[in-house]
């Protein structure tokens, strides 16, 4: 191997080896698929006593590889490592996926990675898993290379849901991309969630009656169609029904696409640079170019009404 290729594949060295269960993936949104997995992972490790592992990247694959190809994430990285916690896993080791890891055999990641640098006595894969230097590693080669080491490859368990179609990250991006809220949020096992600082805007909402608290560039988590969503908010000062619009504010000219802002319900807070996260409920309505501010402000009114009413029935 290259020196170049040695300097960028340093955080192998920095890996702790213990007696682990392992499995490894994107783990985009850590949807129902991935909890299912995490459950059969910690399913093999506990009678055995191993360390439930979680392999996944700091971006996808194919940003390195083909980044044309590559899809927005749905959360954001160290949201996705507090969602493998939560899910059950005892360690989460993120690999840094660059040219020199997308070039690494899948023979070194196999045995410098998996049953070197972390251990591993179980390796939970899918029966089409590839990994290592264009996809050459599989499941067969894995278990090679488990044997003399007296570990095991154990398949994963399929999820699908009602149809018959496999849950999957691609699914819940079609879904968030058309509005369909509720479909996500089942393939998810949670709301959907959008997370950012409060920057200030433009003001108008306030001018309006309607002060929102604006999410400044970039927002965690995928972004969903544009239009008026009926949300939870999370702040320092508790949880709040809020309502939520996404897109361009077709009414007012001058705004930058996609702007994420939120109105939160019988309260006003001063929120400007302090986090929020956005638990989106439903989609309430597709967003409109009004032909007055009284129109808008009319429609306002309608939509934290319909908010109310959506988020008072999720939390009875």
């Amino acid at each position: 191997m290259s020196g170049r290729a040695e300097r960028g594949l340093g955080w192998i060295d920095e890996l702790e080896a213990m007696p682990s269960a392992v499995t490894i993936g994107k783990f985009d949104g850590v949807h129902i698929g991935h909890q299912r997995i995490i459950e059969q992972l910690r399913a093999l490790a506990e009678p055995e006593g191993l360390v439930t592992t979680v392999v996944t990247f700091d971006r996808n694959p194919l940003e390195v590889v083909r980044p044309d190809r590559a899809p927005l994430p749905l959360v954001s990285l160290a949201h996705k490592v507090e969602l493998l916690r939560a899910a059950g896993a005892d360690r989460v080791v993120v690999v840094p996926f660059t040219p020199e890891t997308a070039a690494q055999p899948a023979e070194e990641f196999s045995q410098r990675v998996l049953f070197d640098g972390l251990g591993a006595r179980v390796l939970l894969v899918g029966d089409d898993f590839r990994f290592g230097h264009r996809g050459a590693g599989d499941a067969a080669m894995l278990r090679e290379h488990a044997a003399p080491r007296g570990a095991r490859v154990e398949s994963i368990d399929d999820i699908c849901f009602a149809d018959g179609r496999r849950v999957s990250s691609t699914w819940i991006r079609e879904a968030l991309s058309l509005g369909r809220v509720q479909e996500a949020n089942a393939m998810l096992g949670r709301r959907h969630v959008l997370r950012g600082d409060v920057v200030r805007g433009f003001q108008r909402g306030r001018a309006l009656g309607f002060p929102t608290a604006n999410l400044g560039a970039p927002v965690e988590g995928f972004v969903p169609a544009d239009g008026v969503y009926a949300a939870i908010a999370r702040v320092d000062a508790g949880a709040f029904t809020a309502a939520v619009s996404i897109g361009d504010n077709p009414t007012f000219d001058g705004v930058a696409a996609k702007t994420v802002e939120a109105y939160l319900l019988d309260v006003d807070l001063d929120l400007y640079d302090r986090p929020i996260s956005l638990e989106l409920v439903d989609f309430v309505r597709p967003m409109h170019r009004f032909e007055s501010l009284d129109e808008l402000v009319a429609q306002m009114h309608r939509d934290v009404e319909r908010t109310r009413a959506i988020v008072d029935a999720v939390d009875a």
